[in-house]
Order: C-alpha cells, then sequence, then structure tokens
C-alpha cells in the first residue's frame, strides 16, 4: 500500500471501534472491554491461534461491511505495542509479537477492502520486564524509545493511518499479561514534551496523532479532561498539522445530565468527539437505552465549533462486565445498533433525532418505533438515574462527580450508606419514588410497542424487573426504615434471580446491606459542604486537603498495607483510587 492511500491531515474523522470481533468464544465471566483480550491470546499455542485468528477474521469482514455501508470511515484496533518489534523486549515476546503481526496484516487488508481506515491504540507507555530495566523511570529515555518504536511501526504498517494514544490507564497489580501499561506522564508539562518529542514522527509519515484528553485516575492531569488551564499548559506550542485531540463530551465519563465540555471551545487544535453507543452504564445494550435525544443537543451545540472534525464512537469498547452482546455480529444488540446508526447520522448529516430514526433500514413501523426509542430514553433518564442528584453539578479533588449513583456497570446497591448520603443531596424524596413509578408504567407501553416493531419484547421485560428493583429501592432510600421495605427488597431480588436464573442471561448483580452506616450526617455534612464543590475552580480547601493531605494518606495506606493492593488494584478498575491519588 502507498501512502497516497492514506487520509490527508486535513480530513473527517468518523470512527468506530472494531473490537468486538476478537470475543466470540471468551469464557470469562467479567470482561474487561477497555482494550482486546490479549491474556487469552497469549495462553494459545500457534495451531489454536491460528483457528482463533480465521474466526476472527469472518467476523471483521462482516463488522466492517456493516459500518462502512452506515458511513463510517475509519476504525480503532489494540494496539500498537503488540504489533511494534524491539530489540529491548525479552526473545519469548519479539517471537509472539510476529505471530500477531502477520494475523493483524490479514484483518489490515479485510479492513482496507471495504473502504475503511486503520487506527490503533496504545497506553503511554506499555513495558515489559525487559524494557523496564532498560529504560527505568528515565523520561528522557522513555520519550526516545517511544519516538523509534512509533518510527519503526509506521514503516512496517504503512496500512495503518494513525496512532490513538491514551496517557491515563495503568493497569492493575492482578494484570498478569506480558504487556502492562504504566503511568509516566504525571503532569502538563511531561504531555507537552511527550508530544513535542513524538509529532515529528507523525509529520514524517503523515499519519494523524488523536491524542485521547482525558484520564482515569485523578493524577496530576486528571483534570485534564475538564480543567481549560491544564489543556492549555499540556498543548502550549505545538501547531503540529498530525495533530488531533479526541475528547469526550461531558466533563466525567459517559453519562447523562452532562453540559457540554467547555474544552471544546479551548486552543484551535483540530478536535474529535468521543460518543459511546454501548452504554456501559446503561446496561451495555441489553435493553434499549436510546441516546438520540442526549445526542441531538450535543451535535447542535458543538455546530458553532469550527474546528471539530468528527467523532469516534464506542460500540463496544467500555466497562468490565459480564454483558456481551456484539454489535454488527450475530447475536448482536440491535439497541446498540440503533444508536451507533443515529449517532452517525446526527453528527455526520446533521440531522435531528427523528429525521436520523427514519433513516433506518428494513423499519416496519416508524411511529411505533419513535415512541418506543423515546420512551426508552426517558426511562433511563428518569429512573436509572436519580433526576434530584444527577442535575448537581459536584466536584471532589480533581473529578467530575458521576451523575449516576446506586448503579454501576452490572452491579445495583442498595445500602444504608447510600441512604443516608442520598437523604443529604435529594430534596424531595417522595416526588423521586412517585417519579420512579410513573416512568415503570412507561417500560409496560415499551413491550408493546416492541412487538409491533418486531423488536425483542424481552429485552424490555428484562428492564422491567430490573428498574423494578432500582424504583423499589427509592422507597427504601426516602422513606423511613421499616422491615417490611427491607422484606420486599429481598424477595424481588429473589424474584430477579428466579426469573433470569444463570445460563439464560448475564443480569445484574444486586447487593443489598442494611446493616447501619454509623458515620453521622453531621461528618457527611461536613464532606459535602466542605470537601465537595459545585463549580470546578479549585478553592484553598481543595488545595490543601483534597489535592496534597488525601493524597499523602492514599500513599501511607499503600505502603502499609502490601496485602490489601490486590483489592486496591481491583477497585482500580472502577475508578475509586481516582478519589484519593
Amino acid at each position: 500500500m502507498n501512502l497516497v492511500d492514506l487520509p490527508s491531515l486535513q480530513s473527517s474523522l468518523y470512527l468506530i471501534d472494531a473490537i468486538g470481533p476478537f470475543f466470540p468464544g471468551y469464557d470469562r465471566f467479567r470482561i474487561n472491554w477497555s482494550k482486546l483480550p490479549w491474556i487469552r491470546f497469549e495462553a494459545m499455542g500457534e495451531e489454536e491461534l491460528n483457528e482463533t485468528f480465521a474466526q476472527v477474521r469472518g467476523d471483521m469482514q462482516v463488522f466492517c461491511k456493516s459500518v462502512a455501508a452506515i458511513g463510517y470511515t475509519g476504525v480503532t484496533l489494540d494496539d500498537v505495542p503488540h504489533l511494534a518489534d524491539h530489540e529491548f523486549y525479552e526473545e519469548s515476546v519479539r517471537e509472539r509479537i510476529h505471530l500477531y503481526r502477520e494475523h493483524f496484516r490479514e484483518l489490515f487488508r479485510i479492513i482496507r477492502g471495504e473502504g475503511l481506515h486503520v487506527y490503533l491504540t496504545m497506553d503511554i507507555l506499555t513495558f515489559t520486564p525487559a524494557l523496564e530495566e532498560r529504560i527505568g523511570n528515565s523520561a528522557k529515555k522513555q520519550r526516545e524509545f517511544l519516538g523509534e518504536l512509533l518510527d519503526r511501526f509506521f514503516e512496517d504498517f504503512p496500512e495503518v493511518a494513525g496512532v490513538v494514544l491514551r496517557i491515563g490507564e495503568s493497569d492493575g497489580l492482578d494484570i498478569k499479561e506480558q504487556f502492562r501499561s504504566k503511568l509516566v506522564l504525571k503532569s502538563p508539562a511531561m504531555v507537552n514534551k511527550c508530544l513535542h518529542a513524538i509529532l515529528p514522527v507523525f509529520e514524517k509519515h503523515r499519519r494523524r496523532c488523536i491524542f485521547r484528553t482525558w484520564t482515569v485516575g485523578a493524577h496530576s492531569v486528571g483534570d485534564l479532561i475538564w480543567h481549560d488551564a491544564t489543556l492549555e499548559k499540556t498543548v502550549a506550542g505545538i501547531t503540529s498539522p498530525a495533530l488531533v485531540l479526541s475528547m469526550k463530551y461531558g466533563e466525567s465519563d459517559f453519562f447523562r445530565y452532562l453540559s457540554l465540555n467547555r474544552n471544546f471551545f479551548v486552543t484551535d487544535l483540530p478536535k474529535i468527539v468521543e460518543l459511546q453507543t454501548r452504554r456501559e452504564y446503561e446496561g451495555c445494550g441489553e435493553y434499549p437505552s436510546f441516546v438520540g435525544g442526549d445526542y441531538e443537543q450535543l451535535a447542535i451545540e458543538l455546530r458553532d465549533v469550527p474546528n471539530v472534525i468528527g467523532i469516534s464512537v464506542w460500540c463496544q469498547t467500555g466497562g468490565w462486565t459480564p454483558f456481551r452482546r456484539l454489535a454488527f455480529l450475530e447475536n448482536s444488540s440491535v439497541w446498540t445498533e440503533i444508536n451507533t446508526f443515529v449517532t452517525l447520522r446526527l453528527f455526520k448529516h446533521g440531522e435531528l433525532v427523528e429525521e436520523a430514526i427514519s433513516h433506518l433500514p428494513n423499519v416496519t413501523n416508524l411511529p411505533a418505533l419513535q415512541e418506543l426509542l423515546r420512551l426508552s430514553e426517558e426511562v433511563v433518564i428518569e429512573l436509572l438515574y436519580l433526576p434530584d442528584f444527577a442535575r448537581r453539578r459536584l466536584y471532589f479533588r480533581r473529578v467530575r462527580m458521576p451523575p449516576l449513583i446506586g448503579v454501576y456497570w452490572h452491579h445495583i446497591f442498595v445500602s444504608h450508606s447510600l441512604k443516608k448520603m442520598l437523604n443529604h443531596f435529594v430534596e424531595e424524596g417522595e416526588t423521586s419514588i412517585r417519579a420512579g413509578y410513573a416512568a415503570m408504567s412507561k417500560i409496560k407501553r415499551m413491550r408493546s410497542l416492541a412487538l409491533e416493531c418486531n423488536l425483542p419484547e424481552e429485552d424490555i421485560e428484562y428492564m422491567e424487573y430490573t428498574f423494578g428493583i432500582i424504583a423499589l429501592s427509592r422507597e427504601y432510600f426516602f422513606r423511613p426504615f421499616d422491615d417490611e421495605i427491607r422484606k420486599r427488597l429481598k424477595k424481588a431480588k429473589k424474584r430477579y434471580k428466579r426469573r433470569f436464573p444463570k445460563g439464560t442471561r448475564f443480569r445484574y448483580t444486586v447487593k443489598l446491606d442494611f446493616e447501619p452506616f454509623r458515620l453521622s450526617r453531621r461528618y457527611i455534612r461536613f464532606f459535602a459542604n466542605y470537601l465537595v464543590r459545585r463549580s470546578p475552580g479549585y478553592r484553598i480547601v481543595d488545595r490543601i486537603v483534597g489535592l496534597r493531605l488525601l493524597s499523602i494518606a492514599y500513599f501511607v495506606l499503600k505502603r502499609s498495607r502490601p496485602k490489601l493492593m490486590p483489592k486496591i488494584a481491583r477497585k482500580s478498575a472502577m475508578g475509586i483510587d481516582a478519589v484519593f491519588k
């Protein structure tokens, strides 16, 4: 392939993740959907690897044909380190890299054959023991190695149009793969130096450097996702035509109730919007969670931002869950596919929701479908979220607190500690209870609409059972405690498990904890009033207590309790460490 086949550095980007074809047959219960299951491939011999990738190629063909027909122009895949050879690696690692390279060349050929461009992701940096021994903690050596690795990679893979850089992720201590990512860029100045060092490599090869401006934990660049001053320092003096900023639409993860990230109005560098259509916090496609209304408003607001050149859609990426519906493949998630189709129409063609839905193929009853999708969005907004809490814009340390509380990935939490906290933030508890049951009545209407549209009515039933527990939990949260509500919640949990027993479909884990939470309301008020703030800017108390003292406390805990670290590492995947680091 010649360089003339690559897109220009000025072209628009309409990207979608293509990790789905790598997961059929992966039998691990809880899957990390943020990257390819490399640990699965590492355990395979050469013959088994050949058989697995033969299936991947077939699924990749199906996937790419579908997303290209919709109008996407490129796909993103993991990852550069598993494909880029270097003499600093162990010999066994290099042998494995050569196996992967041959399989991925075939995948790239399939992707390009469907008219799509290929973009590879990578964390900065990903180590093996031998590599870490060679370059250690020297920032200069790390930058030099990264530049050299990318230069060789672009020489070896001329069909790759660019690389998506992630600076804010590191693997927990429980990750046992050959490569382990590690946080090495811990300040805007360090990120700036790194970009200055590697961008000439991208320019030399005419490749796109897509830099993700978000991090998982609240490290020293943990506010890069939302803090305008941090972003300005990070990209100061950079004018490279190869650089594109990839930004989440809000100040937090992929949630509702988020206003447009104001960093879209900072710097003149080109930007793309990251959007999630398989909503990791909203069922992962197990039930309809339509994003049309939410994304329509974002698309309208972004029309006034001249340097937004496209979108990057996550149709499979995100979360640690057992839910495993695969978009655009056999036994796929129709709800995710609808979201993925409509999202592109909104941002690429400037359509409104109803017009975008009307372009969906094989629609037999358009009015019924439009009503079904509208109701699904309303139910999620009114019941999965708690509007009285979700509307509050709250910050703790360097993070914007998520607007979704009590439901996390595939867990529903009902506890006395949550009851105490919600009673501080929610003023109209009875109104929230009534609104929850009103939303449940909309689900009943959705079931009949699904039948009219020839869509899976059983998914709406699953939604009804799941959301019924959430509606009932509001009675526990906002009414005086009595033994009757505890019994009703336990009975609802048993009924849920009976309706969806193991071996039928993956369900939410309902965690009930009615043990009294001993922390008094006075301390909760202190925390909410003094450590949680309502605006992005840092106060003196945030800088002294939130940023400094809590970081020291976390460091002391980490050094004094080494046996706890595997558990802390697992929790870090859920973002809990973001509170302390």
